[in-house]
């Protein structure tokens, strides 16, 4: 059955690369993805797919379903094809759509065989508003069996954590006078965004070690003869769980609250981008990709442990189904993620063989555990546990 994908993906793997360097060479920002969008539901209907554009009315989200009429497990692949302003593909979103799209195909051509369906889900925008997470609100993932994806990188690492992310903005609204003349008539919005920005870096040393808390000063004021009766803070405040960032976003608003309180300004405060859910590896079907790229000849000593790499919208999906998102050497110089070095080695051919590779890879994860009802078992079990 393996030598089936194989095979399959060997034989599109000029029209997959074909697809990702036409993505790499025309980055478009999250939810403006509408020539990547057109490339992979395209590609997925000239290989049998149902494909259901616009989901949740999110123009460039798709959702691409084969069924094999056969019962079986719901396996979930997910593409993401957002690119960074200025940088373009320098987090290689145009290898992850193709990485999954090729293994979606691959898996394909042995479904008749196993039973179960297969659906990729397109999510727009992983850098700014992830669309994973109003799909997984909107119960999405609830019914797949797993969902896989991986991830461009310099080395090979397993599938680890990620933070709970909260975006905030806090706005100051005071009273504007005369700097030198009447000082004393105006309320200073910027002396509160200063305040909050001290209060905050008070607060740090009673946080745990995993949290993070940074920010901008968005607007402070128009002239410094003016006093400013209007300013703007933005803050991401990350940890490695959904209840102790919650905790901290409460800890963080009191300390907004104390500067409006202090500086007789009053606060306005809401969230500038989605709430992302921490990255909850399912280790069990984390094991057998990493199985399958020792199968395929990867030493597992090159294999690093799973590492924190910030927040992701992929974190929402991992709390609704068992979820993997592993990191592949794509290129072969160690240059990190958004960076003009990796972006362009990531669009040449060594970084597209590796798509293939790693496409082959996803595709022979998901026949192990929907060829096996035992090892799906011990899966779900995993996840359960894990998420009670």
């Amino acid at each position: 059955m393996k030598s089936t994908i194989t095979q399959t993906i060997d034989n599109n793997a000029d029209r997959f690369k074909a697809i990702s360097s036409f993505i790499g060479a025309n980055p478009e920002l999250g939810h403006e993805e509408f020539k990547a969008f057109a490339r992979l539901t395209e590609e997925l209907e000239h290989h049998g797919f149902e494909v259901e554009r616009g989901v949740l009315d999110i123009p460039t989200a798709f959702i691409a379903t084969y069924d094999s009429g056969k019962a079986g497990p719901v396996v979930g692949f997910l593409a993401e094809y957002d690119a960074l302003p200025d940088l373009g593909h320098a987090c290689g979103h145009h290898l992850i759509c193709m990485m999954s799209l090729g293994a979606a195909i691959g898996l394909k051509s042995v479904l008749a065989e196993t039973g179960g369906s297969i659906r990729v889900y397109g999510t727009p925008a992983e850098e700014t508003k992830g669309a994973k997470v109003p799909m997984a609100e909107a119960g999405l993932f609830r019914d797949v069996d797993i969902a896989l994806m991986a991830h461009p990188y310099y080395t090979y690492e397993k599938s680890g954590e990620s933070l709970a992310m909260d975006a905030i903005q806090y706005e100051f609204f005071g009273r504007s006078a005369h700097a030198a003349a009447q000082p004393y008539e105006g309320i200073n919005a910027l002396d509160a965004v200063l305040q909050l920005f001290n209060s905050i870096n008070a607060l740090r040393q009673q946080i745990k070690s995993d949290a993070r808390i940074h920010g901008i000063i968005n607007e402070g004021g128009k002239a410094p003869n003016i006093i400013p009766d209007y300013a703007v803070a933005q803050f991401y405040v990350r940890s490695g769980t959904r209840a102790y960032t919650d905790e901290l976003v409460q800890k963080v608003l009191h300390c907004a609250e104390g500067a409006a309180l202090q500086t007789g300004c009053t606060l306005k405060t809401s969230f500038y981008e989605y709430s992302y859910d921490e990255l909850r590896t399912n280790e069990t079907l984390s094991q057998v990709f990493s199985d399958q790229l020792h199968e395929m000849g990867i030493d597992p000593k090159d294999i690093e442990i799973g590492k924190d790499h910030g927040s992701l919208d992929l974190g929402n999906v991992s709390i609704q189904c068992p979820t993997i998102h592993p990191f592949v050497k794509v290129v072969g110089e160690k240059h990190m993620l958004h960076t003009k070095e990796f972006r362009d080695l990531a669009l040449q051919e060594p970084a597209l063989d590796a798509m293939i590779f790693t496409a082959k890879a996803l595709a022979n994860t998901a026949y192990e555990v929907i060829s096996s009802p035992e090892l799906l078992q011990r899966i779900k079990d995993e996840f359960t546990a894990t998420t009670k």
